[in-house]
C-alpha cells in the first residue's frame, strides 16, 4: 500500500472527533538494537512484535550480507540465526538515512576480522559520526571518516578490544548505544564513559541495556555515569518487541485535537521508550506548558510542536539542539512548514522552537482556497506530524507521503480508517477516503 501512494496527499478535516482502535507498529529502536543483538548471539533468536519498515528491512539486509540468517515467518517477526560472528560482507554496506542502523554497525563491524565500509544515502552523508569513530580509534580499532560522516572505513582485527573509552555523546546517544552493544565481543571488560555530561536522550541507552541484558550481556552502571561491560558475548533468545511509542504521538496529537479517544492497546506509562513522555504534555492541550523541555523526548517534538500551532498560548521549546542533526534539521523544517501554514507561527531563537500557537488558526484559515504544500524534506517526522495540521486547517497538502515508510508505513491507511479523507492532489479519494 505504501508503494502506491502518490507524490502528493491532500488532507479533509474531518470536522468531526476521531475515535478508534489503533495497534501502534513495533518499535523501530528497539527492533533495530534486538536485530543487531540477536545476530552477534550464538543459536537461534525469535523476534516478535517487530516493525517492518524501511529502517529495519535495511538493518537485516546489512545482516543477511555479513552471513547472518533473518527469516520473516511473518508481518511482525524477524528470525535470526547466527554463529554470534559477523563476516566481512562483499561491499560496502549501504544503510539508506537509518540514523540507527548506520551507527550500530559502524560499532559492530570491528568485531570482523577484515574491513568493512559503512555508508548511506546523500542524507546520512551529512549527519556526524566523527564522535563514534573517535572513540572506536581509542579502543585501538582503525576507523576512518575524513568527513566526520559516512562512510566510515572500519580494519577489523576480530575483536572489540578492552580497556576504557570516552565518548562525546552530546550530538547523539547511538554513539554510546553502539559502543555498548558492541562491548560484549571484546577481548576484555570495557569501560564506556561519557565526555562531559551532555547526552541526548538518555532514555534510549537504558533502552539499549534492558536489551542486552536480556540476551545476556553483564553491564554494570558505574556511579560516575560510566558502564562496565564483561566480555561474554550473547546467547540467543526470543524477545517481544513493545509499540513504538514514536508513532503514538501522532494517536495522541490526533485525540487532543480532535477531541477524540483512540485505543493503543497499550497505556502511556507502559512504554519503555522516552518519546511516552509526551502523552502526559500533549493530555494537556489547549494549555500545554510554556516551556518544553524536548531532550529526552526529541522524535516527539514535530508532533508537539503541530499540535502547539492551535494551543491557547505560545510555547517555547528547549534541550532541543540535537533535532538539527536528525534525518534533515528538524528546528528549521518545523518552523519552516509552520510560517508556511501561517507567516509568524513559528521562530528560530538560537537552538530552541517558539510556536506562537492561535487557537483561532483553523477558524481563520478556513476561507483560504489555496492549498498549503507542506515540504517533508524526505523525514517521515515531519510528513506525519503535519498531517496532524490537516484535521483542522483545509487544503493542507503533504508532498512525499511515502517517506513515512521509514518508520511508519500503514500511516496513512490509519488514518483513513479513522475516517479522514486522503486524496491525492489532483485526484479522486479511494474508499475509506484512501487514494486510489
Amino acid at each position: 500500500m505504501q508503494n502506491a501512494l502518490p507524490p502528493a496527499l491532500a488532507i479533509t478535516p474531518p470536522n468531526r472527533s476521531l475515535s478508534g482502535r489503533v495497534s501502534p507498529p513495533g518499535s523501530k529502536s528497539i527492533t533495530n538494537r534486538v536485530l543487531l543483538l540477536a545476530a552477534l548471539a550464538e543459536g537461534t533468536s525469535r523476534l516478535t512484535g517487530a516493525l517492518k519498515s524501511k529502517d529495519t528491512e535495511l538493518m537485516a539486509r546489512a545482516l543477511r550480507e555479513m552471513g547472518v540468517q533473518v527469516e520473516e515467518p511473518d508481518a511482525t517477526t524477524f528470525q535470526v540465526t547466527s554463529t554470534g560472528r559477523l563476516a566481512a560482507p562483499n561491499a560496502p554496506l549501504l544503510l539508506g538515512n537509518a540514523g540507527t542502523a548506520t551507527r550500530f554497525l559502524a560499532a559492530a563491524v570491528a568485531t570482523i576480522d577484515g574491513t568493512v565500509i559503512v555508508d548511506g544515502d546523500e542524507d546520512m552523508r551529512l549527519r556526524p559520526i566523527k564522535p563514534l569513530v573517535d572513540a572506536l580509534n581509542t579502543l585501538g580499532i582503525d576507523a576512518a571518516s575524513p568527513t566526520g560522516c559516512p562512510p566510515v572505513t572500519i580494519h577489523g582485527k576480530g575483536s572489540f578490544g578492552h580497556g576504557r573509552v570516552e565518548i562525546d555523546a552530546s550530538l547523539s546517544s547511538q554513539y554510546v548505544s553502539a559502543l555498548l552493544m558492541a562491548a560484549p565481543r571484546g577481548d576484555g571488560p570495557i569501560e564506556v564513559a561519557l565526555a562531559g555530561k551532555d547526552i541526548g536522550a538518555r532514555g534510549y541507552v537504558d533502552l539499549t541495556l534492558n536489551a542486552m541484558r536480556a540476551f545476556g550481556a553483564q553491564v554494570e552502571d558505574q556511579a560516575d555515569g560510566s558502564w562496565l561491560v564483561q566480555p561474554t558475548g550473547y546467547r540467543a533468545t526470543d524477545f517481544h518487541i513493545e509499540p513504538d511509542a514514536s508513532a503514538a504521538t501522532y494517536l495522541w496529537g490526533i485525540e487532543a485535537l480532535t477531541g477524540g479517544k483512540i485505543d493503543l492497546g497499550i497505556a502511556a506509562d507502559a512504554f519503555s521508550q522516552p518519546d511516552a513522555a509526551a502523552q502526559a504534555i500533549l493530555a494537556q492541550f489547549p494549555n500545554m506548558p510554556d516551556v518544553i523541555d524536548g531532550s529526552q523526548m526529541q522524535d516527539a517534538v514535530p508532533t508537539i510542536a503541530v499540535v502547539a500551532a492551535f494551543n491557547n498560548h505560545p510555547v517555547r521549546f528547549v534541550g532541543i539542539a540535537n533535532l538539527r542533526v536528525k534525518e534533515t534539521d528538524r528546528i528549521r523544517a518545523v518552523a519552516n512548514e509552520l510560517n508556511r501554514i501561517l507567516p509568524g507561527l513559528a521562530t528560530e531563537d538560537g537552538d530552541d522552537l517558539i510556536v506562537a500557537a492561535d487557537p483561532d488558526l483553523a477558524s481563520k484559515l478556513s476561507g483560504r482556497n489555496a492549498r498549503i504544500k507542506i515540504e517533508t524534506y524526505h523525514d517521515h517526522r515531519i510528513a506525519m506530524s503535519f498531517a496532524l495540521a490537516g484535521l483542522l486547517v483545509p487544503n493542507i497538502v503533504i508532498l512525499d507521503p511515502a517517506c513515512t515508510g521509514k518508520t511508519y508505513p500503514e500511516y496513512w491507511q490509519m488514518l483513513a480508517d479513522l475516517g479522514v479523507e486522503l486524496t491525492p492532489a489532483g485526484g479522486r479519494s479511494g474508499s475509506r477516503g484512501f487514494p486510489l
